[in-house]
């Protein structure tokens, strides 16, 4: 069987300011037009239910992250402190880890913190690819310094183009349109 090549269109729309940039998507999830990305220089509060992005879940993996680490915290200081070489510091006794727990409490706190903060960088990193030597996906690079990009895609919205389109994206303040063919098997 035949491979078959799509062509898949994107349109980048550049806005000059956030403001603008949140007005245009409004507008255009109004519209019905389904937005893919949008690219800025800072994080624009507010714009995620707009386009459609759910809440992330990261906070759930750092809860696990830490619940490991607290766990591997216990389970270590019992394994070194009461049953492989149990010490008397202090007089406290060491055939419990119940007893010993008051003393275990600032180690079990920072290893805990230190696997969920580790943990929860490296699943974000993993999770959206950013990790170093992973190659990097911006449309333009002046969405780093002080421009704004609304990413539309063809597979989202059939008949989307910068022909169709284009008086719409200039009337809700775009200062720039892009649109761009990508050969996809």
């Amino acid at each position: 069987m035949a491979e078959m090549t799509h062509t898949n269109r994107v349109i980048h729309v550049m806005f000059d300011d956030d403001l603008k940039l949140v007005g245009a998507a409004k507008r255009l999830v109004a519209d019905g037009i389904q937005i893919k990305d949008v690219y800025s220089p800072f994080p624009i509060h507010g714009i995620d239910p707009i386009i459609g992005i759910k809440r992330t879940r990261l906070a759930i993996v750092s809860f696990m992250f830490g619940a490991l680490g607290l766990s591997l915290a216990l389970l270590g200081m019992w394994y070194f402190m009461i049953y492989d070489w149990p010490m008397n510091i202090g007089g406290k006794p060491s055939f419990s880890l119940i007893q010993n727990l008051p003393a275990f409490i600032p180690i079990s706190f920072e290893f805990t913190v230190l696997l969920a903060a580790h943990g929860m960088v490296i699943t974000y990193l993993i999770r959206n690819g950013t990790l170093p030597g992973m190659p990097a996906v911006n449309p333009d690079p002046r969405t780093t310094d002080d421009k704004f990009v609304i990413e539309i895609t063809d597979q989202e919205n059939p008949g989307a183009s910068t022909e169709t389109m284009g008086v719409l994206f200039k009337e809700l303040g775009a200062i720039e349109i892009n649109e761009k063919q990508l050969a996809k098997k």
